[in-house]
């Protein structure tokens, strides 16, 4: 394999998903492919619904053949050309993030004459949702709606939950609105959609044995919800984390003020963990194909022009030459899509699915200088815009 490339597990993205299932069994799983969309063919046959959040996500699923009736059309930006996309591809729940976001679906689906279910979004206090009076203002006046049914109510307050008592919290603020949409509006929700946010452990040792602990102790009270009211969870970096490896290969070694520095082909511009500054903690990285050997302090840097480009301000090694490649592990995440990528105009890298013992190119390397480079016309402009005609 070239580097820098990624390596996507689907084998160990399953696991995952069937160990989530074990510990909350009978409750529909959502994936939301934010968190890693070149495993969206493999979560759209496998879990019960698919999250997306943005016209491109929902081309991917096209492109992809993900069922429509699996998509859970949500996000916090939507336009009247991208609701009626959903709307005419058939796409199963559309998320309502504001009163504005209802009037567009209901006009969407009387324009193609399609009933959409939707789920009305209630806020965790950021700009996400709506609060629970402006919910329930929307909610009586769906009652009856010919067009629009509201299937239930979708919450998500954050990710990267490291305690059951956030999740504690959560529920009990659903169960007010449960209640208060019963008193006020005779109305029993058909489906609760909420994303936990359970933290998945990147630093600490033991990441593994910490995330389960973490799935063990908010089950009960997962569980014990879904008795009370039809209950759903979203998950994305808490599926896709353990599933990914990042490897990069070393390209130059020097020893600058007593310090050995390693320059790599990657750096913070592929590799993404979790709202820090990469240099900060040690991620799970090791040497490939060489253990043996003394082992000495190393300070990993990427090939980026900014002195914030190191992935491990300090790390103890075998001795490294020019060739040797390293492997980041838990990218399954986020790094794919959410590093800037873009930054001094570097190649994205070489994307591989491994599925059952294969090892499958599912990305070839992609110049991103192109979409750096202002010199096109305004015909090829144009051309480049997106799905739907926007001022």
């Amino acid at each position: 394999m070239r580097t820098p490339c990624y390596v996507f597990h689907a084998d160990e993205l399953l696991s995952r998903l069937e160990t989530v299932r074990r510990a909350i069994p009978g409750i529909p799983v959502t994936y939301s492919i934010k968190a890693n969309s070149f495993v969206t063919g493999v979560m759209g046959k496998a879990a019960d619904h698919l999250e997306v959040c943005s016209p491109g996500e929902l081309e991917i699923c096209r492109r992809l053949r993900i069922p429509p009736e699996k998509i859970i059309y949500s996000g916090v930006m939507k336009e009247p050309c991208d609701i009626e996309e959903a709307v005419s591809i058939g796409a199963g729940i559309l998320t309502s993030e504001s009163p504005a976001h209802f009037r567009m679906i209901r006009q969407a689906a009387e324009k193609l004459g399609k009933k959409v279910q939707v789920l009305l979004r209630l806020s965790s206090g950021n700009q996400f949702g709506m609060d629970t009076e402006e919910l329930l203002s929307v909610l009586e006046r769906a009652v009856g709606d010919p067009w629009v049914s509201v299937l239930g109510f979708h919450y998500y307050s954050g990710t990267q939950k490291k305690k059951a008592g956030q999740i504690s919290h959560d529920l009990e603020n659903l169960r007010a609105v449960i209640s208060l949409a019963r008193d006020r509006c005779g109305y029993q929700a058909g489906l609760i959609e909420y994303g936990p946010g359970l933290a998945a452990e990147y630093f600490k040792p033991d990441l593994q044995e910490t995330d389960m602990n973490l799935l063990l102790e908010a089950a009960p009270l997962l569980n014990a919800f879904a008795e009370e009211a039809p209950l759903g969870l979203e998950f994305g970096r808490f599926l896709a984390a353990t599933c990914g490896t990042y490897y990069t290969s070393v390209k130059d070694l020097k020893t600058t003020d007593g310090v050995r520095y390693v320059i790599l082909d990657g750096g913070i511009h592929h590799v993404k963990y979790y709202g820090q500054m990469m240099s900060i903690h040690q991620p799970p990285v090791h040497l490939v194909e060489k253990q043996d050997g003394e082992r000495l302090p190393y300070c990993l840097c990427g090939a980026l022009c900014t002195v914030s480009d190191v992935l491990v301000r300090e790390i103890l090694l075998p001795e490294l030459q020019p060739g040797d490649v390293l492997a980041f592990e838990k990218c399954g995440a986020y790094s794919v899509t959410e590093a800037s990528a873009l930054f001094l105009s570097r190649d994205l890298p070489a994307v591989y699915l491994r599925q059952e013992g294969q090892l499958r190119l599912v990305r070839r390397p992609v110049s991103t200088w192109e979409i750096n480079c202002p010199d096109m016309t305004e015909s090829e402009a144009e051309r480049n815009t997106g799905a739907c005609k926007r001022d």
